[in-house]
C-alpha cells in the first residue's frame, strides 16, 4: 500500500459516484447497499469553512468515530462497517491506488437513509441552551428549573432534539414537534437510543478525564427497517468536549475541540475585523497547528493511544 499523504486534504475527489459534499465530508455511493464517508480537513466556525485545513482533522474525526462505533456495538447498531484503509480497498476494488487520499479518513458504512431530526442530549447547560435559558429560562420554548447556571450539570441529562439545517444553524425543537414529525413510537426509539448511547460514552469519556458536555446523534434506517446510528459519533465536531480536571460550573469551559479556532476569530469580531460572514479571515499557523493539536488530544485521551503517524 502507498504511504498516506501528510499534506491535509481540503477536498477528496475519487472515482466512485459522489452522493453529496458536506462541510467537512463527502459521501460517495459505492453499490445499492453502501456508501464511502471520507472526511477531509476542512474546518467551519460560525457557519463559514475556512480556508486553511486543519492537518489530521479529517483522521481524527474518522477514527474517533470508529472507536465508539466498534465500543458501542452492544448498546446500538450503526451504519458502520470498516474505517482500516486496507479493508476498504479490498471491498472496493475501484477504490485502488487511492490509498493516500483515503488513509484514516475514510469509512465504508451500510446506506441508511437519516432521519430528518438531530438527536442532542444535554448533559451540561452550555451553548445555545445556555444563551435561551439565559434570556427565557426554557429550552425550545418549555421551562426549565430556575437558579441553574452555564455548564451546570443537568441530571438527568435532556433529550434536546433539533431540526437539520442545510445552512445555518440547527432549530431547537421540542420532543412533542419531533413526535408530530416522525411518529410518537419512532420519536421514543430514537430518545431511549440517544439517552442510552450517551450514557455509554459519557461514563468511558469520564474514565478518561473528558466530560462530553452535550452530543448530537444521527439515525438512519437501513433498507431492512433496522434504526441505526449513522455519520459520525461523539467526535470534537458532534461533542462538546471539556476536561474533568478544569470543570468549573458558573462559566464557559475550555474544550478539545476548535476552541482556538473560535477564539481567534471571537477576537476578530470583537475588533470589527470580520463580520462573521463569508469570506473568512486568514488564519495564523499557530491557531491552525493549536486546532490540530487540540483534535489530536482529544483522540489520545478517549482512546488512549496516539494517533498512528500513518494516517
Amino acid at each position: 500500500m502507498k504511504a498516506p499523504s501528510k499534506t491535509p486534504l481540503v477536498q477528496s475527489r475519487l472515482t466512485l459516484p459522489l452522493l453529496r459534499r458536506g462541510k467537512v465530508r463527502e459521501v460517495y455511493e459505492v453499490d445499492a447497499e453502501r456508501l464511502l464517508l471520507v472526511a477531509s480537513d476542512r474546518v467551519s466556525a460560525f457557519d463559514v469553512i475556512m480556508r486553511e485545513p486543519v492537518p489530521r482533522k479529517g483522521a481524527v474525526l474518522t477514527q474517533i468515530s470508529a472507536f465508539w462505533f466498534e465500543q458501542l456495538a452492544d448498546v446500538f447498531p450503526s451504519h458502520y462497517l470498516t474505517a482500516r484503509t486496507s479493508e476498504v480497498i479490498k471491498q472496493v476494488p475501484a477504490l485502488a491506488g487511492m490509498e493516500r487520499e483515503l488513509a484514516g479518513r475514510s469509512m465504508l458504512v451500510r446506506r441508511a437513509p437519516p432521519v430528518p431530526f438531530e438527536c442532542v442530549v444535554r448533559g451540561y447547560l452550555s451553548g445555545s441552551a445556555w444563551a435561551e435559558y439565559r434570556s427565557q429560562g426554557t429550552l425550545a420554548g418549555e421551562p426549565l428549573p430556575t437558579g441553574l447556571r452555564e455548564s451546570d450539570r443537568l441530571e438527568p441529562p435532556l433529550f434536546s432534539p433539533a431540526t437539520k439545517a442545510e445552512t445555518g444553524h440547527d432549530l431547537n425543537v421540542t420532543f412533542t414537534t419531533m413526535s408530530g414529525a416522525v411518529g410518537v413510537e419512532l420519536a421514543t426509539r430514537l430518545r431511549d437510543a440517544s439517552f442510552a448511547v450517551y450514557r455509554a460514552g459519557r461514563d468511558h469519556a469520564a474514565r478518561r478525564g473528558i466530560i462530553i458536555a452535550d452530543t448530537k446523534f444521527e439515525f438512519g434506517i437501513d433498507a431492512a427497517g433496522t434504526l441505526r446510528l449513522i455519520d459520525e459519533l461523539l467526535t470534537p465536531d458532534s461533542s462538546r468536549f471539556w476536561p474533568a480536571d478544569f470543570y468549573q460550573p458558573g462559566q464557559a469551559q475550555p474544550s478539545f475541540d476548535k476552541q482556538p479556532l473560535r477564539d481567534y476569530l471571537a477576537s476578530l469580531k470583537a475588533a470589527s475585523q470580520w463580520t462573521g460572514e463569508a469570506p473568512p479571515p486568514s488564519l495564523p499557523p499557530e491557531v491552525v497547528q493549536a486546532t490540530s493539536r487540540r483534535y489530536l488530544e482529544a483522540y489520545r485521551l478517549l482512546t488512549g493511544n496516539e494517533l498512528s503517524e500513518d494516517l
